[in-house]
């Protein structure tokens, strides 16, 4: 049963995905990506938006080509 303590650690606010990382998860993930490789072309992927869709696929198993 869910308690008032249980929704608070779950809770996403700013109505993303249920499987989007929270805060609290990104400082655990965020330094385990490493940075992009020194001369090549900067990164313009944003990690936790890529690591928010990696979640989503593996949550809802949805086959790219239905994207």
């Amino acid at each position: 049963m869910w308690t008032d303590e249980q929704r608070e650690k779950y809770k996403r606010p700013g109505g993303g995905f249920p499987s989007d990382v929270t805060d609290a998860e990104w400082a655990v993930l965020g330094p385990l990506i490493p940075d992009a490789t020194p001369g090549g072309r900067p990164r313009k992927t944003n990690m936790r938006s890529a690591m928010n869709a990696i979640l989503f696929l593996l949550r809802t198993g949805c086959p790219w080509r239905y994207l």
